[in-house]
C-alpha cells in the first residue's frame, strides 16, 4: 500500500499562470518535492526538503532504497538512522520506483549519475532516461532541476531539447535549471543545509523559481546568470582539486625519490599564513567527482578545438598513483626477499576516504586487483565496508577480514589505503611486520623505521 503525499491546492481567480501559480505553491511550502536518485546526493536533498516542512516523493530504480525508506531504515551510515524513520512516520513522505507518479510533484530534481565510458567520455544516459521519462507525465506549472554533475550546455542541449518533445515552453509552462551538488559525504563541518547552492535558470524565470525552491531549504543561495556558468563552476571546483592533488601526488614520487618526507614538506609550507593552500598526495583518488568530472570538460573542450593540458596531465599523474602504490609493495617485499607473488596482503580501508562506507571509484579496488594479477593473496579489512558489490568496473566478492595481533603479524606486508579514525595505528605498527603507508597514518606512532614505506 502506497504512502499519500499530502498536497494542498493554491488555485485562485488571480493565479492563472503556471509561474504564478507555482510561485505560490513554493511560498507557502505546499509544492511537492520529487527527487530522483536518492543515493549520496539525492537522499541528503530529499531529508532537507522534508525537514524544511516540504511534502517530498523519492524516486530510485532500486526497490531496497525506497522499500527501506518506507520502513524507516537510512542505507547511508553517514546519515544517522533518525531522520529515515521520522520521514517514514510523516504524511508528507512517500518513495517509489514508479517513474509515473512524477507528475505528482511541482519540483523534479535530476540527482542520478554521470560516469564516464570506457574511453574517458562521458556517459549522459542515466540523465537522458530520466528526462525521457519526466516528458512522459510533464505538465504545466513544474520546476525541472538537473544537479548531476557535466558539462556546460547539458541542461539546455539535452534534457530541455527532451523536455520540449511535450510541446510545452520552457518559461512560460514549465521551467528548467541546474543546481550542482555540493555532497561530502562524512563532513562533519558542513551538511546539505549549510553549503552554498548555485543556481542557474535557463531562462530568468526558471531562474527565479529554482531560487525560491532552495532558500527554503538551503542557508544561502547564490543566483548565477545561466545554466551554464552554474554547470562549469561545478567543473572548476573539481578540476581545481584534481590539478592540486596531481600536483603533491607528482611531488611525492620526486620526493620519494630524493629521501624527502612531502607530508613533512606541506606541513612546512603551510606556515604560510596567505598564498598556499595545503593539498595532500595518497593512493589515487576516489569519489563520484574528482576522478570524473575534469573530463567532462575534456570532451566538451574538443567541440571548440582546444587543449586541456592542465586537466589531462592531472587525470594521467593522479591515475597513476594506485601503480604506484603497487610498485612501492612489490619493491618492499623485495628489500625483504620475498616476491609478490604468493606474499600474503592485507589492504587497510576500501572506502575512498576515511570514516564513510562510500567506495566509489576507491583506488583500493584497482591496488587489490592489481596485486591478485601478481599473483598475491589479498585481504582486506573496513570497520566501515563489511563486504564488497558489485560495482562499474569491479566485482571482487570479498568480505573484510577480522584483525588480531596474530592475524596482522601473519601477512607480509600491511598497504595502508585509508585512514580512517577507527584504526589504532600504534597497534599496526606494534604487530605489522611491514607497512606499505599511502596516507601518512604512522606519522604520530613509535616504530622500527625500516618497518614501513610510505607510497
Amino acid at each position: 500500500m502506497r504512502h499519500a503525499v499530502h498536497m494542498i491546492d493554491v488555485t485562485s481567480d488571480t493565479l492563472t499562470s503556471p509561474f504564478d501559480l507555482l510561485k505560490a505553491k513554493l511560498e507557502q511550502r505546499t509544492a511537492v518535492v520529487g527527487v530522483i536518485g536518492l543515493g549520496y546526493v539525492g537522499l541528503p536533498l530529499l531529508r532537507a526538503f522534508h525537514e524544511s516542512g516540504f511534502p517530498v516523493l523519492g524516486f530510485d530504480v532500486d526497490p531496497a532504497k525506497t522499500d527501506a525508506l518506507k520502513r524507516g531504515e537510512s542505507y547511508l551510515k553517514h546519515l544517522g538512522p533518525e531522520f529515515a524513520l521520522e520521514m517514514s512516520q510523516s504524511d508528507r513522505f512517500d518513495a517509489t520506483t514508479d517513474l509515473a507518479r512524477l507528475g505528482e510533484v511541482d519540483a523534479v530534481l535530476i540527482c542520478v549519475p554521470t560516469p564516464l565510458g570506457r574511453h574517458l567520455e562521458p556517459d549522459l544516459s542515466y540523465v537522458e532516461k530520466t528526462a525521457d521519462a519526466i516528458v512522459l507525465t510533464l505538465r504545466p506549472g513544474q520546476l525541472v532541476v538537473l544537479e548531476s554533475t557535466t558539462y556546460p550546455g547539458t541542461t539546455n542541449e539535452v534534457v530541455r531539447n527532451r523536455l520540449e518533445q511535450r510541446n510545452l515552453i520552457c518559461g512560460e509552462d514549465y521551467f528548467l535549471a541546474y543546481s550542482p551538488e555540493r555532497e561530502d559525504p562524512g563532513r562533519k563541518d558542513h551538511n546539505t543545509q549549510t553549503i552554498p547552492k548555485l543556481v542557474g535558470g535557463v531562462d530568468e524565470r526558471s531562474g527565479e523559481l529554482a531560487v525560491q525552491l532552495y532558500a527554503n531549504a538551503v542557508e544561502q543561495v547564490i543566483a548565477v546568470s545561466s545554466a551554464e556558468i552554474a554547470e562549469a563552476a561545478k567543473l572548476l571546483e573539481n578540476i581545481y582539486r584534481a590539478v592540486n592533488i596531481a600536483l603533491v601526488n607528482e611531488l611525492k614520487t620526486l620526493l620519494s625519490a630524493m629521501g624527502i618526507n612531502v607530508w613533512e614538506v606541506i606541513e612546512a609550507a603551510s606556515t604560510k599564513p596567505f598564498g598556499f593552500q595545503p593539498f595532500y598526495p595518497g593512493p589515487g583518488l576516489g569519489g563520484h567527482c574528482i576522478p570524473i568530472d575534469p573530463y567532462y570538460l575534456t570532451w566538451k573542450a574538443r567541440e571548440v578545438g582546444l587543449p586541456t593540458r592542465f586537466i589531462e596531465l592531472a587525470g594521467e599523474v593522479n591515475h597513476s598513483m594506485p601503480d604506484y602504490v603497487v610498485q612501492r609493495t612489490v619493491l618492499a617485499l623485495n628489500s625483504r626477499g620475498k616476491a609478490v607473488s604468493g606474499s600474503r596482503i592485507l589492504v587497510l580501508g576500501l572506502a575512498y576516504k576515511p570514516n564513510v562506507d562510500d567506495v566509489r571509484e576507491s583506488p583500493s579496488f584497482e591496488i587489490i586487483e592489481a596485486l591478485i594479477e601478481l599473483g598475491a593473496r589479498v585481504d582486506y579489512n573496513d570497520p566501515h565496508v563489511p563486504r564488497t558489490h558489485a560495482m562499474r568496473n569491479y566485482d571482487l566478492q570479498m568480505n573484510s577480514v577480522d584483525l588480531s595481533e596474530e592475524q596482522l603479524a601473519s601477512y607480509d606486508v600491511v598497504v595502508v589505503a585509508t585512514n580512517h579514525d577507527a584504526y589504532d595505528w600504534q597497534w599496526v605498527a606494534d604487530h605489522a611486520t611491514l607497512i606499505v603507508d599511502t596516507r601518512n597514518a604512522m606519522s604520530d606512532v613509535t616504530f622500527t623505521h625500516d618497518r614501513v614505506v610510505n607510497a
